[in-house]
């Protein structure tokens, strides 16, 4: 199957985003994929500020990015777009990084009213750096994921339905684009 690349744009060590993005990444797994978790805050800060290419974590990070079939990016939303730590990592990456990749955009926040971020912040920059598909993303509220006392996550029943097809529909888009770059 396809290697999958989980990247969390979230700051936050106790990300809702994150931990959500691991719960995702067990259902990729369970359908065969490899799936790779990146949390983007456990690079060096300098490096990403700096916007030091040659650094080896940026370029172990930009090597996963390229290595990957199909990019999972997670981000909690901050003033109506995704977070400025994912935005560092973005602009350090090659133009078209995300070329021939199949991309699934996921966001959290506390809001209904931050639900466009999606559409009208994160889509645009993922499409502009070539990204060969990028399937239905999905926005889910802060208050339908439960962390528990041991770090799991459970997502409202719902929710977790929602997630399971936009998920399993990345699934399936991850299988046509290694079909098609089979035959080309």
């Amino acid at each position: 199957m396809a290697t999958v690349l989980s990247l969390s744009g979230s700051p936050s060590a106790t990300s809702r985003t994150a931990r959500l993005l691991r719960h995702l990444d067990a259902r990729l797994t369970a359908q065969g994929h490899d799936v790779i978790p990146l949390d983007i805050r456990t690079l060096p800060a300098a490096a990403l500020l700096g916007a030091d290419f040659s650094h080896p974590a940026i370029t172990r990070a930009t090597a996963l990015v390229e290595q990957a079939d199909g990019i999972i990016v997670g981000t909690p939303v901050y003033k109506a777009a995704y977070s400025g730590l994912l935005k560092s990592l973005l602009d350090l990456l090659p133009q078209y990084a995300l070329a021939g990749k199949t991309v699934l955009p996921l966001a959290t926040g506390g809001t209904t009213a931050h639900v466009l971020a999606i559409d009208y912040a994160l889509r645009p920059v993922l499409s502009s750096m070539g990204a060969a598909h990028i399937v239905q993303g999905w926005f889910t509220l802060d208050k339908d994921i439960t962390v528990g006392p041991d770090g799991g996550v459970s997502v409202s029943p719902g929710t977790a339905e929602a997630l399971g097809q936009v998920v399993d529909q990345f699934s399936v888009a991850l299988g046509r684009t290694a079909v098609f770059a089979a035959a080309g």
